[in-house]
């Protein structure tokens, strides 16, 4: 099948080249040329523009920043709506607000094209392999349709509920990975200070209900210093304005999650914000005056 594919940053490269190694055909398009050209190496086909992308495509997938480029991409002037035909399918695999989800779904059906927001989760490790987690808002039918064509990019893809409703799980996701990051470097930087071998705590708990996928990941990498971005401070802020924002229009109180956002604008502020998330560890190191490895 021939699919267009919109936004080759850390995570849609890869996923993009796992259709290619499906055996799909890929209409690609970036505003960064080496992205684009780094796909069409894999055997992509480069578009002028997300309207050609469109008009080459009954299908076009859009892997962008956040819910304004998502906007601009799809509405915009020169953008998929300008080159797409009615009865194509736009799968947005963008983490964005709920709510934008929803005005662009209702920009789509006007030209009688179908949409469905389909986050992920798992980093570009994931994206890399294949095994991303994928969450599903829209028409069910629409999701049905294209559910082998997610599985390509996927060790996951769930049907969560109507337009929106993957990006509120994707956000539910957000909050938990954040809370627990900032909750392991805490626990971590209390056994530091306190003169116990943080590798020995991890060989210790980490089999034990304290364990979690997200300390599997994010402790190795916090002993090492290594903080080489799989998903960057500034995207997890990103996040979290959405899901404080999304969670201030339906009534749900984030404190938590409110707290650690601080955590993340102090890093942001530092001069981290393009280093991975496992760098919320770099706060509590500044404040108790402890690296934790």
């Amino acid at each position: 099948m021939k699919i267009g594919f919109i936004g080759l940053g850390i995570m849609g490269k890869p996923m993009a080249k796992n259709l290619l190694k499906a055996g799909h055909e890929v209409v690609a398009y970036d505003v960064v040329k080496k992205n684009v050209d780094d796909v069409v190496a894999a055997g992509a086909a480069a578009a002028k523009s997300s309207a050609d992308v469109a008009k080459r495509c009954r299908l076009v997938i859009t892997m962008l920043p956040n819910s304004p480029h998502v906007k601009t991409v799809v509405c915009g002037e020169d953008g998929i709506l300008a080159g797409a035909k009615e009865g194509d399918i736009l799968i947005d695999m963008s983490s964005i607000a709920p709510g934008a989800s929803q005005e662009i779904c209702k920009a789509c059906l006007e030209k009688g094209v179908k949409m469905i927001d389909a986050p992920v989760s798992g980093g570009e490790p994931k994206a890399i392999d294949g095994t991303i987690s994928i969450m599903v808002g829209g028409d069910k039918a629409v999701f049905d349709e294209v559910y082998d064509i997610l599985m390509c990019m996927g060790g996951s893809a769930v049907y969560c509920g109507k337009i929106g409703a993957g990006n509120t799980t994707k956000l539910a996701n957000q909050v938990i990975v954040a809370l627990n990051i900032a909750a392991v470097s805490e626990a971590f930087s209390l056994s530091t200070k306190a003169g116990v071998d943080p590798q020995k705590v991890f060989d210790a708990i980490k089999g034990g209900l304290a364990g979690s996928t997200v300390m599997n990941a994010k402790i190795p990498m916090i002993l090492e210093q290594n903080f080489k971005p799989g998903f960057k401070v500034d995207l997890h802020i990103k996040d979290l304005n959405n899901a404080l924002q999304t969670g201030h229009e339906v009534g749900a109180y984030l404190p938590l999650t409110a707290s650690v956002m601080e955590i993340l604008q102090n890093l942001h502020h530092e001069g981290h914000g393009q280093e991975d998330h496992a760098a919320i560890a770099r706060y509590y190191e500044k404040v108790t005056g402890a690296k934790i490895q």
